[in-house]
């Protein structure tokens, strides 16, 4: 079935196909054509992780063009973390396909928002199985297309249409760094292909200061798409979209992209210390910065959406820190309890028709199948014992301590701390107290139910894939064999474990048991608090400085534009009517003048010749 793997990202693209074609004969009809393709590409993608699990690779190259001496190919590689990739893409794909039939049901664009699903889903899927730099950048970009069409579907609502704006042109910032990157490698090893670059690092070809300087402004890139400091600001206002959209983007497509793409080039980044320190700093930083903003978010989805940055903070710091297999197995879990919190949250909007945590309140009753389900997903990703969240979070720590500098190391226990706190006193605006004017709240159909379901079972099962209990199967999976588990000290666990359970307990103290003032923070540093709300000021001063620099450059070239190239351009058109004009007047059939203007020319003529002795005839 390796064979098979290009197959895989195919059927989400004819679906695209099919519905832009008849999506609006279809109707509501559509969801199932768009789930059908995402479960064959879920099956086709499990086969392929079982072939692997027989030891059966596959890679196939085509040529594309030929220019000069330079051969371009494209094809597919089915390593072992692209099919584990595939596996993880393709079933929170289809996850959030079958809950975006009760969601969206009713909505006027229904089988639009399925083809933009198709779309995206195809290209993070072709993104994975890539098996050089240029395919990637390409499907790269198609993520971004499709992050771009999903966050504004709502295009009638000015806030949408801002924030897919936003989105586009902040991602593509980054983009622009991805692209030199992968350009100098071309230019120096003459190949985009993954195993040619990786072996020019290892047999000199390429210096370690390009090296260095290749990866990193790849590595902007990623940072663009991840959402990772400081081109983070897209990813909260990207929240405008369609909450199944959020599901995805946060969970296994546009924002894993990035975590993907420097995990595929793992041994470029380990040939340059700089680069580790960059990408452990930048995700260190992130970790603690996005965690203290989330603190003060009243927008459920936007609380969800700093937890986001937060997490995929830390999987760069993994990476950082030397451990590509905690990062993939963050990215893994991350993706299905970060999918079930934002469906959850869904579910909570299609409930109560507010996205204001302050506006809710004791929907535990209300929603007997949701409020349980956040709570799983909220305990996950707080990193309590025997869920998910806390077997890859704990090896996380356990690599900053042992590879990193000590600093990123607390960094991460802090926002640790912050996580825990900040998502219970979510649950607790939510679920706990007393109802706040929702009677008709009602729980979510069950094809929105059912998902969330799965996506809890995988929220609790999915960390013991990586404990002794099972043999650190992922790891073995993503060294073929060769991982070596690092002893860390036993603490670490204990610490995380402790530091999980006192955030959760002082949210239940001021949000839960009401023992403690809400406005704690407000009421002694209110400017500490103003400055989470203003997120730290980091878009006004976008817009103080490269939003101002850009329009005034732009007022320039405008002004230039007009008074210059046009003015030149209806001078020159001015002198040739006027020439023309002149040339109509004497144009009037009268003998006379014509002899006139003859007589006047053989005037010139010989003004000429005398002047230049007969230079110019």
């Amino acid at each position: 079935m390796m064979n098979l793997a290009w197959v895989v990202p195919l059927f989400p693209l004819g679906s695209f196909i099919l519905l832009l074609l008849f999506g609006r004969r279809w109707k509501q009809r559509s969801a199932y054509v768009g789930i059908a393709a995402a479960f064959l590409s879920l099956l086709l993608a499990l086969a392929v992780l079982v072939d692997r699990l027989g030891g059966s690779t596959y890679e196939a190259n085509w040529t594309w063009m030929t220019i000069g001496n330079v051969t371009l190919t494209v094809g597919i590689s089915a390593t072992a973390l692209n099919a584990w990739m595939l596996v993880v893409v393709a079933l929170v794909s289809w996850l959030v396909h079958v809950y975006s039939q009760g969601y969206m049901a009713g909505d006027e664009r229904f089988s639009t928002f399925y083809a933009y699903l198709g779309l995206f889903t195809f290209a993070m899927l072709g993104l994975v199985l890539s098996p050089n730099l240029l395919q990637a950048y390409i499907f790269w970009e198609l993520v971004g297309l499709g992050s771009f069409l999903l966050i504004g579907f709502y295009f009638y609502k000015e806030e949408a249409k801002a924030a897919a704006k936003k989105a586009f042109i902040m991602t593509r910032i980054g983009d622009v760094g991805f692209f030199i990157g992968m350009m100098l490698l071309f230019w120096q090893t003459h190949s985009f292909d993954y195993d040619d670059i990786f072996r020019a690092v290892g047999d000199g070809t390429l210096s370690p200061g390009m090296t260095t300087l290749a990866v990193i402004l790849i590595f902007i890139g990623a940072i663009g798409k991840s959402g990772q400091f400081p081109l983070h600001t897209w990813l909260p206002d990207a929240m405008e979209g369609p909450t199944p959209v959020s599901a995805l983007i946060h969970a296994a497509t546009m924002v894993a992209a990035g975590v993907y793409l420097v995990a595929a080039l793992f041994p470029l980044y380990e040939a340059s210390h700089a680069a580790m320190m960059t990408v452990a700093t930048i995700g260190g930083v992130t970790a603690i910065f996005a965690a203290t903003i989330g603190l003060v978010q009243t927008d459920i989805k936007r609380v969800l959406a700093y937890s986001t940055i937060s997490q995929l903070g830390y999987m760069m710091l993994a990476l950082g820190a030397g451990s590509y297999v905690a990062a993939i197995f963050h990215l893994t879990t991350h993706a299905f309890f970060k999918a079930l919190l934002f469906l959850a949250a869904g579910s909570v909007i299609h409930a109560v028709r507010t996205q204001n945590i302050e506006e809710m309140g004791g929907l535990w009753q209300r929603l007997p199948w949701t409020a349980p389900l956040f709570l799983i997903g909220a305990l996950s990703i707080s990193g309590v014992p025997l869920f998910a969240g806390f077997f890859s979070k704990d090896e996380i720590l356990a690599a900053a301590w042992t590879n990193g500098p000590r600093l990123l190391f607390w960094l991460a226990v802090a926002a640790a701390l912050l996580t825990s706190f900040y998502m219970f006193r979510l649950f607790f605006l939510v679920f706990a107290g007393k109802a706040r004017h929702h009677e008709d709240a009602h729980e979510a159909p069950a094809s929105m139910v059912a998902p969330m379901l799965v996506l809890g079972v995988l929220s609790i099962a999915s960390g013991y894939m990586q404990t002794p209990w099972f043999g650190s199967f992922l790891g073995e999976w993503l060294t073929d064999g060769a991982y070596r588990h690092e002893a860390a000290p036993g603490w670490i666990a204990v610490l995380a474990t402790i530091v999980s359970f006192a955030g959760i307990f002082l949210a239940w103290l001021m949000y839960g048991a009401q023992k403690m003032p809400r406005d704690w923070l407000s009421a002694r540093v209110p400017y500490v608090d103003e400055l989470l709300r203003r997120h730290y000021y980091i878009d006004d001063i976008y817009r103080l400085t490269v939003v101002s620099l850009v329009s005034w450059i732009s007022r320039l070239l405008a002004y230039v534009d007009r008074f210059l190239v046009e003015g030149l351009a209806r001078l020159a058109a001015g002198i040739v009517g006027a020439a023309a004009s002149a040339g109509s007047r004497g144009q009037n059939g009268q003998a006379q003048t014509y002899g006139a203007v003859t007589v006047a020319g053989l005037a010139i003529l010989v003004v000429i010749f005398a002047l230049t002795g007969g230079y110019w005839l």
